[in-house]
This record gives C-alpha cells, structure tokens and sequence, in this order.
C-alpha cells in the first residue's frame, strides 16, 4: 500500500505565514493522532555547524515543539556530538553552538538535549532486527530511552549518501561516537599528492592525528589511526583529501538504515523534511554554498522511506538554480535529472532506501498529497 506524504510550497498570504503553513502541513499529516501524551518525545533535528547558514530555522522546531507540547508532550529537541572535531564534538561546545544559531529553550519552547552526553560516550546499544552489516546499533542515550521520534530533516545533499534526509538524520545523526565511527568504518579517504599544497589543515582538523606531512610536505593519511570520518575532505580546499567510494557509499547507506530500524522499531514516529536551501554537502560543515534548486517546500509523512523518495522526486523534477556547483554558468537546468548524483557521481542514494524498505521501515511507494 502506498504510504501518505504531505506537502505544502512556501507561497504565502497575509493571513497565513510559513510557520502557520508548516503547522497546518502537519496537522494534515496526522501528528494529532501520534501516541505522545506524557511521553518523552525526542525531536531530533541538526542544530548547525556555526558558520553554516542551511540548517532549518529554530522558528520551525519552535512550532513543531509548541504543537507537540498542546498534545501533551514531553518534549525536547535533540541531536549527537560528532566524529570529526568541530563546534559539535561534545555536549558543551554543541549546546553552545545550538544557542549561537538560535536553538535554546526559550526560543524553541522546549529544552535542548545533547544525546549521547558529555564526550559522546553516552548511548545505548539497540538490537538491529535483520540487519546484515550491524547486529546492534549504539544510539545517543537520550533518543534510545524517549518513547517517541519526531525527525525534523533538512533535506540536502551530502558527499558521502548523495543526500541527506530523514534517513541520515535519524540513523548518522542519533547514533553516537562510537556508532558514528561504525558506520564511516568502510569510507577511509586517499590523498591525491598531486593536489595537495601542503596548508595542514587536514592535519589540523584530524581528531585522530592521522594524518601527517612527508619530507614532500605532502599530507600522508596513517590508517592503523584513521576512523573514516570525512573531516579531511571537508576541510580540504584543494581537491586533495578524497573519498575512496568502491562500495563503501553504499554499504554507510545501509548502515544508516540498520541504525534507523534499531531507532524506530517498536516507537510511535514522525517525520518532517524541509526541501529548503538544497545545499550540495551536508550541515556538518562550517559553510554552505548556494543550493542546487531553488527553495521547493515543507513535507511530511508518518513513514520515513517514503518521505526521504518524495522529497528526492521533488528535488529531481526541479531546474538547478544557476550558479549553483552544477548549473554554475546556467546552461544546464537538469529538470528532471538527478541532482545528488551530478553533484556526487561516485554515490547513490538509492542503496539506503532500498535496504530500508527491505528492512521493513517504510516504502518507496507513495502518494503525494498537496495541502
């Protein structure tokens, strides 16, 4: 049967702004019916790297959490330290980060939770039901003990998945340090020598110290201490530091998949995506370049699958804006055209949906229902 996906564009009229339009998409969807009344309630959102302007505006978590807590709600917004170092490797400089780009309980009307703790040490490890790559998955403490999931999913790019959606923002960004480096565990970067200057900053940005310089001043990458994280690629501003794909794309989307069935099984759950700001790579980094298609809408759906393929079919059928990394000097509109892989060829998403519905997560098979 084909789930139910809920969409509303970003046209609005003076009686109703886009936070009234976010609000009534979701009521549409269905969140009323969500079984949360005195239960913990984990929305699980991005909260930003600083210096990336991308990530969904705290006044959307706001009426999301304003709702939720009329239903009675325990709720509170939340998200895991990262792997790579950064403003969001542990819960103090996370929590400050999420105050920077406006997410504190004042503004948001709920508190702010950092999952996995202090260090990111902080997690449960739940049974991953028919997994092949993970039999368990260890998930931030915060999201493996609330008894509901509300995802909020800026939907954008990304390097390593081709995009990123409900999927990578439930399954990578739930899953703690240690879970983090289970899923990059496949993805490990090169250096192409031929393009590296030689700045440090790869090095700089290594968490692991694993990477160092050769007497060329060439950056050389240790592996017995790389963990796959990806920090050298994004950090790196000379094509230098690369992925080295084979089938480790694919095998990471899997495995977000696996972590997502670990995380949702057996929990009331719902979902929110914002197909807004479509930037090339993930949140993760420090900055963000101008999205791929212009500004398309809100969408939301209880099954996660279907959301994610909705959301990649709107993006797909969109012109790439000009200026953007693939229509840079306007000449290729690519509508109809598959933005990710234009952006990312050496990935394909499609891997983690199809592992997902195989999985028993949700379907691909959806209908678009415009509100």
């Amino acid at each position: 049967m084909a789930a139910k996906v809920y969409f509303t564009d970003l046209h609005t009229t003076p009686s109703l702004n886009l936070c009234g339009k976010l609000e009534r998409l979701v009521r549409k969807a269905g969140v009323e019916k969500l079984d949360c009344k005195d239960k913990f309630t984990a929305i699980k959102i991005h909260f930003g790297e600083p210096g990336n302007m991308a990530y969904i505006r705290h006044n959307y978590a706001a009426c999301v959490a304003d709702l939720l807590l009329s239903l009675g709600a325990k709720a509170f917004l939340t998200d895991s330290a990262t792997l790579y170092s950064g403003r969001r490797s542990n819960a103090i400089d996370h929590l400050q980060s999420a105050w920077e780009n406006g997410f504190n309980p004042i503004s948001v009307k709920a508190p702010v939770i950092i999952a996995d703790g202090l260090k990111g040490t902080s997690c449960r490890d739940l049974p991953v039901t028919g997994g092949t790559y993970c039999k368990t998955a260890k998930i931030g403490a915060a999201v493996a003990d609330a008894d509901v999931i509300v995802s909020l999913s800026h939907f954008k790019g990304h390097e390593q998945a081709g995009f990123g959606g409900v999927l990578k923002n439930i399954g990578m960004g739930a899953a703690s340090v240690g879970g983090k480096l289970d899923l990059h565990s496949s993805s490990k970067p090169q250096v192409d020598i031929d393009h590296c200057t030689g700045c440090r900053q790869c090095a700089k940005d290594c968490n692991y110290g694993a990477i160092t310089l050769n007497d060329q001043r060439k950056a050389v990458i240790n592996y017995d201490k790389c963990v796959g994280c990806g920090q050298c690629v994004a950090v790196c501003r000379f094509d230098a530091a690369q992925p080295v794909w084979n089938n480790s794309s694919d095998i990471m989307n899997k495995k977000i998949a696996e972590y997502v069935q670990a995380i949702l099984n057996g929990k009331p759950h719902f979902h929110v995506s914002f197909i807004m700001d479509v930037s090339p790579n993930c949140d993760c980094w420090g900055s963000n370049d101008v999205p791929l298609v212009p500004n398309i809408g809100f969408a939301a759906s209880f099954d996660p699958v279907a959301l994610d393929k909705a959301c990649v079919d709107l993006v797909q059928a969109a012109p790439a804006t000009v200026g953007s990394e693939i229509n840079r000097d306007g000449t290729h509109s690519l509508a109809g055209e598959d933005k990710f892989r234009h952006m990312h060829p050496n990935t394909d998403w499609r891997t983690g949906l199809e592992h997902a519905e195989k999985l028993g997560i949700g379907t691909m098979d959806y209908d678009l229902i415009t509100v």
